[in-house]
């Protein structure tokens, strides 16, 4: 949209999510081609010039677009595998199949995984793709043409592997990079599709697997590798009680020691997980403003524990939520990891007192756009951010007798969302895709499931 035109919402509750947490029970907003021009209280101004639509949002809470903070999309297409193990042995089930993957079956997968997070409020999405078959084609470029198709901002964290299975790691040794091949992969898709301008709808990060599937030279190579071209770095950290003992036998100490020895701690740095932290760890990710990306259903799925989010936003580690690979979240939307990471958290020592429904909404909002180094942009809603927001129908059977619309998002079923905006562009409309085919993507899911687990069993 120009940006001398606007749209215009009213009659909406709004929650902004900016750091006063400012809330309007009756309002308006008006966005002016990719921005957030103003907001507030009531009705909007009068006399507004080159108005090319207005909202009725009666009914409606409007927030800031929910920002995933990591994900893996290959895996849609091995959804409902391994549902009764831990991560070790399910990485162990399920690499063998994930090394056969191809550039049409990526492309699929991550079509299916944007489309499932847009339908229901995702604006941000990032993937974290670290798997890359000799031969497989372009997968950095197909996921990146799929986010762009759909419509959503979007960062890919460029992963590697190139620890397997003769060097004491978990995957196969075919489904491995070589050290030099792995930096030289990332530095290329960087240069390729990285825009570091303010509103970049494409964003690329380093961001080697994990310490059990990279060696300690990509670690420390990659984070050069990433301060020489000023781009962001992502792993994960701290999954597990079999990690850290991992980490323990392999290199005498902890994954937050371990990682900070190979310069993997810093405000430019955000991990997956982060489940089992002591209180040293919590003090060096805050320390540092070391973010967290918090992936509650996929923790539970995969029975690796409660992450102590309350100890760490106390502490200032900058916390956002995650789906994660829908592989353990087969939902693959997040929306319920809002509710889950209020639930979750209230089972650990905190209990009743661990989170509320608007911190949850903060995790996955600004906190979120916090932990991918987009928080002066989105992530809330402020004049001169960019119109990233949605608009979530809140006066249905399911939620039309909760007085409190951001009870009823964060406590309640999952909202249907009427209009979904990313960049000033409607891409939802009544919970449907705009800009792509959802019938379409989900025949192509299905045809490259089918594909990949023939190809898997054949060996």
């Amino acid at each position: 949209m120009a940006a001398d035109r606007r749209i215009v919402i009213e009659n909406c509750s709004i929650a902004t999510v900016d750091a006063h947490d400012t809330e309007y029970p009756s309002g308006y907003v008006v966005i002016a081609g990719n921005r957030i021009e103003s907001l507030g209280a009531g009705r909007a101004p009068e006399g507004l010039e080159n108005v090319d639509r207005r909202i009725d949002a009666t009914g409606h809470l409007v927030t800031p677009g929910l920002v995933n903070t990591h994900h893996h999309y290959y895996q849609w297409i091995t959804r409902g595998l391994a549902t009764d193990h831990n991560l070790f042995n399910w990485l162990v089930a399920l690499y063998p199949t994930w090394a056969r993957i191809d550039e049409q079956m990526v492309y699929a997968a991550a079509q299916g995984s944007l489309a499932m997070m847009a339908r229901g409020g995702v604006t941000t999405a990032m993937d974290h793709h670290y798997v890359f078959p000799a031969g497989s084609g372009d997968l950095s470029g197909a996921i990146i043409r799929a986010a762009r198709e759909t419509g959503v901002r979007f960062t890919l964290a460029r992963g590697s592997m190139d620890r397997s299975e003769k060097d004491g790691g978990l995957p196969p040794d075919f489904a491995v990079e070589t050290l030099e091949g792995a930096l030289a992969a990332t530095e290329a898709t960087v240069k390729e599709h990285h825009d570091s301008s303010f509103g970049a709808m494409t964003q690329v990060a380093v961001a080697p697997c994990s310490p059990f599937s990279v060696s300690t030279e990509l670690l420390r190579e990659g984070a050069e590798l990433a301060r020489r071209l000023g781009v962001r770095l992502h792993t994960h950290g701290s999954e597990t009680v079999e990690e850290e003992q991992f980490c323990k036998e392999l290199f005498g100490m902890g994954p937050t020691d371990y990682f900070e020895s190979t310069g993997w701690l810093g405000e430019d740095v955000w991990m997956a997980h982060c489940v089992h932290m002591n209180d040293s760890d919590i003090a060096a990710f805050a320390r540092t403003k070391t973010g967290v990306a918090h992936c509650p259903s996929s923790n539970a799925r995969l029975a690796a524990g409660i992450a102590r989010v309350p100890d760490m936003l106390a502490a200032g580690v900058p916390v956002g939520l995650g789906v994660d690979g829908t592989a353990s979240n087969e939902s693959g939307e997040l929306h319920t990891e809002l509710r889950n990471a209020l639930l979750i958290n209230r089972l650990g020592a905190h209990r009743e007192a661990a989170l509320n429904a608007r911190q949850a909404l903060r995790l996955g909002t600004y906190g979120g756009a916090q932990v991918l180094g987009r928080a002066a942009e989105t992530g809330s809603l402020e004049a001169g951010k960019l119109a990233d927001l949605v608009l979530w129908k809140l006066d249905t059977l399911a939620h039309a007798s909760i007085a409190d619309p951001v009870t009823a998002l964060v406590f309640g079923a999952a909202a249907p969302v009427t209009a979904s905006f990313v960049n000033g562009r409607q891409i939802v409309e009544n919970s449907r895709l705009l800009q792509v085919d959802e019938d379409a993507i989900a025949r192509s899911t299905r045809e490259q499931a089918r594909r990949l687990a023939r190809i898997a069993a054949q060996g």
